[in-house]
Protein backbone atom coordinates (compact mmCIF):
# COMPACT_ATOMS: atom_id res chain seq x y z
CA UNK A 1 0.00 0.00 0.00
CA UNK A 2 1.65 3.64 -1.27
CA UNK A 3 1.71 6.36 1.41
CA UNK A 4 -0.96 8.17 -0.83
CA UNK A 5 -3.67 5.69 0.38
CA UNK A 6 -2.22 5.54 3.53
CA UNK A 7 -2.56 9.57 4.19
CA UNK A 8 -6.47 8.87 2.61
CA UNK A 9 -7.15 5.52 5.56
CA UNK A 10 -5.37 8.06 8.12
CA UNK A 11 -7.97 10.44 7.23
CA UNK A 12 -10.73 8.50 7.69
CA UNK A 13 -10.06 6.99 10.39
CA UNK A 14 -10.13 10.09 12.31
CA UNK A 15 -14.09 10.06 12.04
CA UNK A 16 -14.18 6.99 14.01
CA UNK A 17 -13.30 8.96 17.23
CA UNK A 18 -16.80 8.71 19.64
CA UNK A 19 -15.96 12.64 19.78
CA UNK A 20 -17.14 13.03 16.17
CA UNK A 21 -20.78 11.44 17.47
CA UNK A 22 -20.83 14.08 20.02
CA UNK A 23 -19.96 16.88 17.31
CA UNK A 24 -22.43 15.58 14.88
CA UNK A 25 -25.40 15.69 17.80
CA UNK A 26 -24.13 19.31 18.44
CA UNK A 27 -24.77 20.44 14.71
CA UNK A 28 -27.91 18.54 14.65
CA UNK A 29 -29.14 20.67 17.85
CA UNK A 30 -27.80 23.51 15.59
CA UNK A 31 -29.70 22.93 12.94
CA UNK A 32 -33.07 21.36 13.60
CA UNK A 33 -34.65 25.31 14.72
CA UNK A 34 -34.29 25.79 11.69
CA UNK A 35 -36.97 23.21 10.25
CA UNK A 36 -39.43 24.72 12.79
CA UNK A 37 -39.14 28.43 11.28
CA UNK A 38 -38.13 28.30 7.63
CA UNK A 39 -39.76 24.81 5.94
CA UNK A 40 -42.52 24.20 8.98
CA UNK A 41 -43.11 27.77 9.15
CA UNK A 42 -43.42 28.73 5.34
CA UNK A 43 -45.66 25.85 4.62
CA UNK A 44 -48.05 26.57 7.49
CA UNK A 45 -48.67 30.04 6.07
CA UNK A 46 -48.89 29.21 2.88
CA UNK A 47 -51.59 26.51 3.70
CA UNK A 48 -53.68 28.82 5.66
CA UNK A 49 -53.87 31.20 2.93
CA UNK A 50 -51.36 33.61 3.29
CA UNK A 51 -49.50 35.89 0.64
CA UNK A 52 -46.24 34.57 -0.65
CA UNK A 53 -45.22 38.81 0.45
CA UNK A 54 -46.36 37.81 4.35
CA UNK A 55 -44.33 34.74 4.08
CA UNK A 56 -41.14 36.06 2.90
CA UNK A 57 -41.56 39.09 5.53
CA UNK A 58 -41.40 36.37 8.22
CA UNK A 59 -38.20 35.69 7.53
CA UNK A 60 -37.19 38.92 8.71
CA UNK A 61 -37.06 36.72 11.99
CA UNK A 62 -34.06 34.95 10.40
CA UNK A 63 -32.10 38.19 10.88
CA UNK A 64 -31.00 38.12 14.88
CA UNK A 65 -28.62 35.29 13.42
CA UNK A 66 -26.71 37.97 11.98
CA UNK A 67 -26.23 39.96 14.86
CA UNK A 68 -25.63 36.84 17.86
CA UNK A 69 -21.85 37.65 17.78
CA UNK A 70 -23.32 40.92 20.01
CA UNK A 71 -24.34 39.00 23.06
CA UNK A 72 -21.72 36.64 22.68
CA UNK A 73 -19.90 37.86 25.39
CA UNK A 74 -22.86 37.67 27.69
CA UNK A 75 -23.19 33.75 26.83
CA UNK A 76 -19.60 33.80 27.83
CA UNK A 77 -20.40 35.14 31.02
CA UNK A 78 -23.69 35.05 32.47
CA UNK A 79 -23.91 31.54 34.33
CA UNK A 80 -27.11 29.66 34.91
CA UNK A 81 -29.05 29.25 37.91
CA UNK A 82 -28.54 25.81 38.87
CA UNK A 83 -28.18 24.42 35.08
CA UNK A 84 -24.35 25.90 35.46
CA UNK A 85 -23.89 23.88 38.29
CA UNK A 86 -25.19 20.49 37.51
CA UNK A 87 -24.26 20.75 33.35
CA UNK A 88 -21.41 23.16 32.85
CA UNK A 89 -21.57 26.28 31.10
CA UNK A 90 -21.69 25.45 27.91
CA UNK A 91 -24.49 22.54 28.21
CA UNK A 92 -26.54 24.38 30.88
CA UNK A 93 -26.93 27.74 28.40
CA UNK A 94 -27.86 24.93 25.39
CA UNK A 95 -30.83 23.42 27.58
CA UNK A 96 -31.89 26.57 28.55
CA UNK A 97 -32.50 27.73 25.00
CA UNK A 98 -34.18 23.83 24.09
CA UNK A 99 -36.72 24.54 26.95
CA UNK A 100 -37.42 28.24 25.23
CA UNK A 101 -37.45 26.31 21.88
CA UNK A 102 -39.73 23.83 23.43
CA UNK A 103 -42.11 26.07 25.05
CA UNK A 104 -42.60 28.05 21.97
CA UNK A 105 -43.68 25.06 20.05
CA UNK A 106 -46.62 24.36 23.11
CA UNK A 107 -47.61 27.80 21.87
CA UNK A 108 -47.35 27.40 18.85
CA UNK A 109 -49.40 24.38 18.71
CA UNK A 110 -52.50 26.59 20.70
CA UNK A 111 -52.64 29.28 17.71
CA UNK A 112 -54.31 30.21 14.93
CA UNK A 113 -52.56 32.23 11.93
CA UNK A 114 -54.92 33.85 10.55
CA UNK A 115 -56.42 35.38 13.85
CA UNK A 116 -52.83 35.85 15.70
CA UNK A 117 -50.57 35.90 13.20
CA UNK A 118 -48.59 38.85 15.17
CA UNK A 119 -48.49 36.31 18.27
CA UNK A 120 -47.21 33.42 15.93
CA UNK A 121 -44.46 35.87 14.24
CA UNK A 122 -43.47 36.83 17.67
CA UNK A 123 -43.34 33.59 19.22
CA UNK A 124 -41.15 32.80 16.08
CA UNK A 125 -38.76 35.73 16.71
CA UNK A 126 -38.33 33.92 20.17
CA UNK A 127 -37.41 30.52 18.84
CA UNK A 128 -34.82 32.31 16.86
CA UNK A 129 -33.48 34.38 19.27
CA UNK A 130 -33.36 31.10 21.37
CA UNK A 131 -31.68 28.90 18.09
CA UNK A 132 -29.08 31.75 17.44
CA UNK A 133 -28.48 32.14 20.97
CA UNK A 134 -27.57 28.11 21.70
CA UNK A 135 -25.68 28.53 18.05
CA UNK A 136 -23.00 30.24 20.00
CA UNK A 137 -22.61 28.20 22.57
CA UNK A 138 -22.77 24.83 20.49
CA UNK A 139 -19.89 26.18 18.63
CA UNK A 140 -18.01 27.06 21.72
CA UNK A 141 -18.90 22.97 22.99
CA UNK A 142 -17.91 21.95 19.68
CA UNK A 143 -14.21 23.14 19.88
CA UNK A 144 -13.83 22.34 22.94
CA UNK A 145 -14.13 18.75 22.41
CA UNK A 146 -10.76 18.45 20.44
CA UNK A 147 -7.32 19.48 21.87
CA UNK A 148 -5.89 22.89 20.47
CA UNK A 149 -3.13 20.51 19.16
CA UNK A 150 -5.10 17.59 17.23
CA UNK A 151 -5.42 19.28 13.49
CA UNK A 152 -7.00 16.79 11.95
CA UNK A 153 -9.38 16.31 14.72
CA UNK A 154 -10.28 19.63 14.25
CA UNK A 155 -10.60 19.68 11.01
CA UNK A 156 -12.62 16.07 10.66
CA UNK A 157 -14.89 17.99 13.82
CA UNK A 158 -15.38 21.23 11.23
CA UNK A 159 -16.97 18.70 8.73
CA UNK A 160 -19.04 16.70 11.10
CA UNK A 161 -20.72 20.06 12.42
CA UNK A 162 -21.56 20.89 9.13
CA UNK A 163 -23.13 17.54 8.01
CA UNK A 164 -24.86 17.63 11.62
CA UNK A 165 -26.43 21.11 11.13
CA UNK A 166 -27.71 20.06 7.72
CA UNK A 167 -29.09 16.10 9.33
CA UNK A 168 -30.86 18.59 12.10
CA UNK A 169 -32.01 20.78 9.07
CA UNK A 170 -33.35 17.73 6.54
CA UNK A 171 -33.84 14.62 8.47
CA UNK A 172 -36.22 17.44 10.86
CA UNK A 173 -37.84 18.37 7.85
CA UNK A 174 -38.70 15.00 6.81
CA UNK A 175 -40.11 14.45 10.19
CA UNK A 176 -42.16 17.43 9.99
CA UNK A 177 -43.70 17.25 6.65
CA UNK A 178 -44.60 13.29 7.29
CA UNK A 179 -46.29 13.94 10.41
CA UNK A 180 -48.29 17.16 8.81
CA UNK A 181 -49.32 15.35 6.06
CA UNK A 182 -50.38 12.25 8.36
CA UNK A 183 -51.96 14.26 10.53
CA UNK A 184 -53.63 16.00 7.12
CA UNK A 185 -55.09 13.24 6.01
CA UNK A 186 -56.36 11.54 9.52
CA UNK A 187 -58.99 14.35 9.15
CA UNK A 188 -56.98 16.66 11.94
CA UNK A 189 -57.98 19.90 11.17
CA UNK A 190 -55.42 21.65 13.57
CA UNK A 191 -52.58 19.44 11.79
CA UNK A 192 -49.52 22.01 12.11
CA UNK A 193 -50.34 22.86 15.70
CA UNK A 194 -50.46 19.03 16.50
CA UNK A 195 -47.11 18.27 14.66
CA UNK A 196 -45.08 20.92 16.64
CA UNK A 197 -45.80 18.79 19.56
CA UNK A 198 -44.65 15.87 17.98
CA UNK A 199 -41.60 18.18 17.11
CA UNK A 200 -41.09 19.01 20.81
CA UNK A 201 -40.86 15.30 21.63
CA UNK A 202 -37.59 15.58 19.19
CA UNK A 203 -36.46 18.39 21.01
CA UNK A 204 -36.34 16.73 24.34
CA UNK A 205 -34.82 13.42 23.02
CA UNK A 206 -31.94 16.20 21.51
CA UNK A 207 -31.23 17.16 25.06
CA UNK A 208 -31.31 13.20 26.77
CA UNK A 209 -28.47 12.72 23.81
CA UNK A 210 -26.49 16.41 24.75
CA UNK A 211 -25.94 14.43 27.93
CA UNK A 212 -23.85 12.11 26.67
CA UNK A 213 -21.67 15.54 25.04
CA UNK A 214 -18.67 16.09 27.96
CA UNK A 215 -17.88 19.51 28.94
CA UNK A 216 -15.89 19.88 32.60
CA UNK A 217 -17.84 21.13 34.80
CA UNK A 218 -15.14 23.26 36.26
CA UNK A 219 -13.37 26.38 34.09
CA UNK A 220 -11.06 29.25 35.23
CA UNK A 221 -12.46 31.05 32.41
CA UNK A 222 -14.29 33.71 34.61
CA UNK A 223 -11.16 34.09 36.54
CA UNK A 224 -9.52 35.07 32.74
CA UNK A 225 -12.25 37.54 31.78
CA UNK A 226 -12.53 39.46 34.91
CA UNK A 227 -8.16 39.22 34.24
CA UNK A 228 -8.71 40.89 30.79
CA UNK A 229 -11.18 43.52 31.80
CA UNK A 230 -8.68 44.72 34.54
CA UNK A 231 -5.63 44.90 32.07
CA UNK A 232 -7.90 47.06 29.73
CA UNK A 233 -9.30 49.32 32.61
CA UNK A 234 -5.68 49.90 34.43
CA UNK A 235 -4.77 51.02 30.27
CA UNK A 236 -7.16 53.55 30.41
CA UNK A 237 -5.40 55.17 33.77
CA UNK A 238 -9.21 54.67 36.05
CA UNK A 239 -11.64 52.15 37.47
CA UNK A 240 -15.47 53.36 36.96
CA UNK A 241 -18.94 52.53 35.18
CA UNK A 242 -17.42 54.46 32.46
CA UNK A 243 -14.32 52.82 31.88
CA UNK A 244 -15.51 49.30 32.62
CA UNK A 245 -17.80 49.83 30.08
CA UNK A 246 -15.48 51.26 27.47
CA UNK A 247 -12.97 48.06 28.50
CA UNK A 248 -15.44 45.98 27.66
CA UNK A 249 -16.80 47.29 24.62
CA UNK A 250 -12.84 47.77 23.24
CA UNK A 251 -12.02 44.16 24.04
CA UNK A 252 -15.00 42.03 22.52
CA UNK A 253 -15.95 44.64 19.62
CA UNK A 254 -13.09 46.41 18.61
CA UNK A 255 -10.18 45.00 19.08
CA UNK A 256 -11.56 42.02 16.63
CA UNK A 257 -12.60 44.55 13.88
CA UNK A 258 -9.40 47.03 14.33
CA UNK A 259 -6.79 43.72 13.72
CA UNK A 260 -9.36 42.64 10.51
CA UNK A 261 -8.65 46.41 8.97
CA UNK A 262 -4.94 46.61 9.68
CA UNK A 263 -3.89 42.98 8.41
CA UNK A 264 -5.99 43.14 5.23
CA UNK A 265 -5.86 46.89 4.21
CA UNK A 266 -9.13 48.74 3.91
CA UNK A 267 -9.52 48.18 0.07
CA UNK A 268 -9.35 44.19 0.36
CA UNK A 269 -10.98 44.34 3.96
CA UNK A 270 -14.43 46.22 2.14
CA UNK A 271 -13.81 43.80 -1.06
CA UNK A 272 -13.56 40.57 1.92
CA UNK A 273 -16.93 41.64 3.38
CA UNK A 274 -18.73 42.47 0.12
CA UNK A 275 -18.03 39.23 -0.57
CA UNK A 276 -19.18 37.87 2.33
CA UNK A 277 -22.33 39.22 2.17
CA UNK A 278 -23.52 39.08 -0.97
CA UNK A 279 -22.09 35.39 -1.74
CA UNK A 280 -25.17 33.53 -0.60
CA UNK A 281 -27.90 35.79 -1.60
CA UNK A 282 -29.11 34.10 -4.71
CA UNK A 283 -29.41 30.90 -2.84
CA UNK A 284 -31.01 32.44 0.44
CA UNK A 285 -33.79 34.00 -2.23
CA UNK A 286 -34.76 30.81 -3.65
CA UNK A 287 -34.45 28.96 -0.57
CA UNK A 288 -36.80 31.20 1.00
CA UNK A 289 -39.51 30.66 -1.59
CA UNK A 290 -38.68 27.45 -2.72
CA UNK A 291 -41.07 25.44 -0.37
CA UNK A 292 -43.82 27.78 -1.47
CA UNK A 293 -42.81 27.47 -5.31
CA UNK A 294 -42.93 23.36 -4.79
CA UNK A 295 -46.42 23.49 -3.20
CA UNK A 296 -47.74 26.10 -5.90
CA UNK A 297 -46.42 23.67 -8.87
CA UNK A 298 -48.89 20.72 -7.43
CA UNK A 299 -45.99 18.71 -5.30
CA UNK A 300 -47.17 16.86 -1.82
CA UNK A 301 -45.93 17.43 1.31
CA UNK A 302 -45.02 13.32 1.35
CA UNK A 303 -42.93 14.45 -2.37
CA UNK A 304 -41.41 17.14 -0.73
CA UNK A 305 -40.19 15.55 2.08
CA UNK A 306 -39.01 12.59 -0.08
CA UNK A 307 -37.15 14.83 -3.01
CA UNK A 308 -36.25 18.36 -0.65
CA UNK A 309 -35.33 16.75 2.79
CA UNK A 310 -34.82 12.82 2.43
CA UNK A 311 -32.51 12.84 -0.64
CA UNK A 312 -31.12 15.97 -0.22
CA UNK A 313 -29.80 14.84 2.93
CA UNK A 314 -27.80 12.15 1.25
CA UNK A 315 -26.59 13.98 -1.23
CA UNK A 316 -25.56 16.97 1.53
CA UNK A 317 -23.71 14.57 3.36
CA UNK A 318 -21.59 12.86 0.67
CA UNK A 319 -20.83 16.29 -1.33
CA UNK A 320 -19.98 17.94 2.01
CA UNK A 321 -17.09 15.97 2.37
CA UNK A 322 -16.47 15.99 -1.19
CA UNK A 323 -16.29 19.55 -0.94
CA UNK A 324 -13.72 19.35 1.92
CA UNK A 325 -11.55 17.04 -0.09
CA UNK A 326 -11.64 19.81 -3.42
CA UNK A 327 -11.09 22.69 -0.76
CA UNK A 328 -8.26 20.96 0.15
CA UNK A 329 -6.17 19.81 -3.07
CA UNK A 330 -7.75 23.03 -5.39
CA UNK A 331 -7.39 25.51 -2.09
CA UNK A 332 -10.80 27.72 -1.17
CA UNK A 333 -10.97 30.00 -3.90
CA UNK A 334 -10.71 27.84 -6.88
CA UNK A 335 -13.34 25.69 -4.97
CA UNK A 336 -15.38 28.66 -4.59
CA UNK A 337 -15.76 30.18 -7.67
CA UNK A 338 -16.65 26.81 -8.68
CA UNK A 339 -19.34 26.70 -6.01
CA UNK A 340 -20.48 29.78 -7.26
CA UNK A 341 -20.74 29.27 -10.90
CA UNK A 342 -22.80 25.96 -10.32
CA UNK A 343 -25.03 28.02 -7.82
CA UNK A 344 -25.79 29.90 -11.03
CA UNK A 345 -26.58 26.98 -12.96
CA UNK A 346 -28.85 25.71 -10.26
CA UNK A 347 -31.03 28.19 -10.14
CA UNK A 348 -31.74 28.22 -14.10
CA UNK A 349 -32.76 24.38 -13.31
CA UNK A 350 -35.47 25.67 -11.63
CA UNK A 351 -36.24 28.22 -13.91
CA UNK A 352 -36.81 25.58 -16.43
CA UNK A 353 -39.00 23.70 -14.10
CA UNK A 354 -41.17 26.15 -13.25
CA UNK A 355 -41.71 27.06 -17.55
CA UNK A 356 -41.85 23.20 -18.21
CA UNK A 357 -44.69 22.64 -15.37
CA UNK A 358 -44.59 19.66 -12.67
CA UNK A 359 -42.11 17.18 -13.67
CA UNK A 360 -41.14 14.51 -10.35
CA UNK A 361 -38.21 14.03 -12.62
CA UNK A 362 -36.81 17.47 -13.26
CA UNK A 363 -37.68 18.22 -9.55
CA UNK A 364 -35.67 15.62 -7.96
CA UNK A 365 -32.67 16.96 -10.58
CA UNK A 366 -33.14 20.50 -9.42
CA UNK A 367 -33.67 19.44 -5.66
CA UNK A 368 -30.30 16.94 -5.80
CA UNK A 369 -28.11 19.87 -7.72
CA UNK A 370 -29.42 22.06 -5.15
CA UNK A 371 -28.08 20.61 -2.28
CA UNK A 372 -24.65 19.82 -4.26
CA UNK A 373 -23.98 23.44 -4.70
CA UNK A 374 -25.23 24.15 -1.09
CA UNK A 375 -22.81 21.49 0.23
CA UNK A 376 -19.93 23.05 -1.49
CA UNK A 377 -20.28 26.44 -1.23
CA UNK A 378 -21.01 26.25 2.69
CA UNK A 379 -17.68 23.89 3.02
CA UNK A 380 -15.63 26.50 0.87
CA UNK A 381 -17.18 29.35 2.53
CA UNK A 382 -16.35 28.10 5.79
CA UNK A 383 -13.19 26.91 4.77
CA UNK A 384 -12.37 30.59 3.84
CA UNK A 385 -13.77 32.38 7.14
CA UNK A 386 -12.08 30.43 9.22
CA UNK A 387 -8.59 30.98 6.70
CA UNK A 388 -9.26 34.86 7.21
CA UNK A 389 -9.56 35.12 11.24
CA UNK A 390 -6.65 36.47 13.20
CA UNK A 391 -5.83 33.48 15.78
CA UNK A 392 -5.31 35.89 18.41
CA UNK A 393 -9.61 36.92 17.78
CA UNK A 394 -10.53 33.51 16.42
CA UNK A 395 -14.36 33.27 18.28
CA UNK A 396 -15.09 36.97 18.05
CA UNK A 397 -13.93 37.22 13.71
CA UNK A 398 -15.50 33.86 12.68
CA UNK A 399 -18.74 34.91 14.68
CA UNK A 400 -18.26 39.03 12.60
CA UNK A 401 -17.97 37.26 9.48
CA UNK A 402 -20.16 34.61 9.92
CA UNK A 403 -22.92 37.30 11.14
CA UNK A 404 -22.38 39.16 7.64
CA UNK A 405 -22.91 36.30 5.74
CA UNK A 406 -26.29 35.80 7.30
CA UNK A 407 -27.14 39.09 7.32
CA UNK A 408 -26.87 39.33 3.65
CA UNK A 409 -28.75 35.88 3.62
CA UNK A 410 -31.74 37.01 5.86
CA UNK A 411 -32.26 40.33 5.34
CA UNK A 412 -32.22 40.97 1.70
CA UNK A 413 -34.11 37.60 1.12
CA UNK A 414 -36.96 38.82 3.27
CA UNK A 415 -38.15 40.66 -0.20
CA UNK A 416 -38.17 37.50 -1.75
CA UNK A 417 -42.20 36.88 -1.64
CA UNK A 418 -42.39 40.23 -2.78
CA UNK A 419 -40.57 40.08 -5.52
CA UNK A 420 -42.68 36.72 -6.86
CA UNK A 421 -45.47 39.21 -6.31
CA UNK A 422 -44.38 41.74 -8.59
CA UNK A 423 -43.24 39.49 -11.35
CA UNK A 424 -47.05 38.52 -10.56
CA UNK A 425 -45.73 34.94 -9.86
CA UNK A 426 -43.58 34.57 -13.06
CA UNK A 427 -41.59 32.17 -10.84
CA UNK A 428 -39.19 31.39 -14.23
CA UNK A 429 -38.27 35.30 -13.93
CA UNK A 430 -37.83 35.14 -10.76
CA UNK A 431 -35.27 32.02 -10.62
CA UNK A 432 -33.37 33.94 -13.47
CA UNK A 433 -33.26 37.05 -11.29
CA UNK A 434 -31.60 34.34 -8.21
CA UNK A 435 -28.66 33.41 -11.17
CA UNK A 436 -27.60 37.11 -11.65
CA UNK A 437 -27.64 37.57 -7.73
CA UNK A 438 -24.78 35.18 -7.80
CA UNK A 439 -22.43 37.47 -9.94
CA UNK A 440 -21.62 40.58 -7.12
CA UNK A 441 -20.40 38.46 -4.91
CA UNK A 442 -18.25 36.37 -7.64
CA UNK A 443 -16.41 40.16 -8.88
CA UNK A 444 -15.87 40.74 -5.10
CA UNK A 445 -14.38 37.23 -5.45
CA UNK A 446 -11.91 38.35 -8.29
CA UNK A 447 -10.76 41.64 -6.86
CA UNK A 448 -9.25 39.84 -3.72
CA UNK A 449 -8.38 36.37 -4.94
CA UNK A 450 -4.86 37.16 -5.32
CA UNK A 451 -4.65 39.88 -2.33
CA UNK A 452 -6.17 38.44 0.30
CA UNK A 453 -4.07 37.20 3.05
CA UNK A 454 -5.41 33.53 3.98
CA UNK A 455 -3.70 30.51 4.84
CA UNK A 456 -4.17 28.69 1.31
CA UNK A 457 -5.48 29.83 -2.04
Amino acid sequence: MNKKTDSWLESLFVYKDIRMVRILLLGAISGFPWVLIASSLSLWLKEEGLSRSTIGWAGLIFGVYAFNYLWAPIIDRIQIPLLTKKLGHRRGWIVLMQIVILVSLVVWSFINPTQNLALLITVGLIIAIASATQDITVDALRIEQINANEGKSMAAGAAMAVVGWWTGYKLGGVVALFTAEYFENAGISDYWQATFLVLGVVIILMNIGLMFVHEPIKTDRQSKQRETDKLIEEKLGSRNIVTTFIAYITGTIGGPIISFFRKNGFAIALGILGFVFLFKIGEAFLGRMSIVFYKEIGFSKGQIAIYSKGLGWITTVVFTLLGGVMAMRAGTIKTMFFAGGLMALTNLLFAILAWTGKSELLFAIAVVADDITAAFATVAFVAFISLLVDRTYTATQYALLASIGTAGRTTLASSSGALVDWLNGDWGTFFVLTTVMVIPSLICLWFIKNKVKIGAK
